[in-house]
C-alpha cells in the first residue's frame, strides 16, 4: 500500500521492513500464493517468523491470504475468510479428507505457489526475482 493511500485511509506509517513485506504481498497475483519464507527470501532479509509477524500486525491492508504457511494449511482463526478469497480468485485447493480437522481444504502449493515471474504491476530491473518454488 502506498504512503499516499495509507494516509488517505488514516493508517500509520509502517517500519521499513514491514513496508517491504507488504509491497511483496501486493505483487502476488490473484489465485497465487507465496510462503512466509518465500517473501523473506525475495527480500533477502528476515525469515518466515519475521514475515509472519509483519503480516499479523500490518497485513490487513493488503491481500494477506496470499502469504501463507508452506504446508498449505489455512491461517488459523481466519480459515473461512481466507477460503472465501481463495475460491473467489480461483486459487488451487486440495479438498480435505474426512479425517482432516474441520474438513477444511488446504492450498495446493504445487499449483498455487508463485515464483515471482511476470510480476503483477512491475518488478523492475532493481527488484530481485522471487525465489523458485521448492517442492
Amino acid at each position: 500500500m502506498s504512503e499516499e493511500s495509507r494516509a488517505e485511509h488514516g493508517l500509520p506509517e509502517y517500519p521499513e521492513y514491514a513496508e517491504r513485506v507488504l509491497e511483496v504481498a501486493e505483487l502476488i497475483p490473484p489465485g497465487r500464493v507465496m510462503t512466509y519464507g518465500d517473501v523473506a527470501e525475495w527480500l533477502e532479509e528476515g525469515g518466515p517468523r519475521q514475515v509472519g509477524r509483519v503480516m499479523a500486525l500490518y497485513g490487513g491492508a493488503v491481500p494477506w491470504w496470499r502469504v501463507v504457511r508452506a504446508d498449505g494449511v489455512l491461517l488459523p482463526g481466519h480459515e473461512l475468510r481466507a477460503l472465501d478469497n481463495y475460491r473467489a480468485e480461483g486459487t488451487p485447493l486440495r479438498e480435505a479428507s474426512r479425517a482432516a480437522e474441520g474438513h477444511l481444504p488446504r492450498l495446493d502449493m504445487r499449483r498455487a505457489r508463485w515464483d515471482g515471474g511476470d510480476a503483477a504491476g512491475g518488478g523492475g530491473a532493481d527488484r530481485p526475482q522471487a525465489p523458485q518454488a521448492h517442492t
